[in-house]
C-alpha cells in the first residue's frame, strides 16, 4: 500500500522536522525501508504550532475488520453513575497515537515519508 506525499506547507518544514527528531530520539518512531506509505500531512493547530497528521485511509482500506466487544456507552455510565466514585477524570492526552507501542511485526504498515532537512 502506498500513496503518494501530500503537498507540505513550507512554513511547517522545520517545526515539524524538529518533532520527527524528537520523537526519533526518545525512541518513538525509526526510520525504516517499508513497502507501506501513508501521506503525511501537517497541521497548524490553534495557538500556532504544528501537529503530525498521518492519513492512514489507505492503510485501513486494506486491513481486516476486527470484530471486538464495543462497550455500549449508556451502559458505562450506568455503571459510573451507580458507584458511589469518589473521583471522576477528564483527560486531554497530547499525541495520543504515539502512546501507544506497535507490535514489531506492525510498525512497517505505518511508514511514512520524510526528508532530511
Amino acid at each position: 500500500m502506498h500513496r503518494q506525499q501530500y503537498r507540505t506547507n513550507r512554513d511547517s518544514l522545520i517545526p515539524i522536522h524538529k518533532l520527527i527528531r524528537q520523537l526519533e530520539s526518545q525512541g518513538v518512531i525509526s526510520r525504516t525501508h517499508s513497502p507501506f506509505n501513508s501521506p503525511m500531512w501537517p497541521v497548524r493547530k490553534s495557538n500556532g504550532e504544528w501537529r503530525l497528521t498521518v492519513d492512514y485511509c489507505g492503510l485501513n482500506d486494506v486491513t481486516l475488520p476486527l470484530s471486538a466487544a464495543v462497550p455500549d456507552m449508556l451502559e458505562l455510565q450506568y455503571e459510573l453513575e451507580s458507584k458511589a466514585a469518589k473521583w471522576y477524570d477528564t483527560s486531554d492526552i497530547t499525541n495520543a497515537f504515539f502512546s501507544v507501542p506497535l507490535a514489531a511485526e506492525c510498525r512497517p504498515q505505518f511508514a511514512f515519508p520524510w526528508r532530511d532537512l
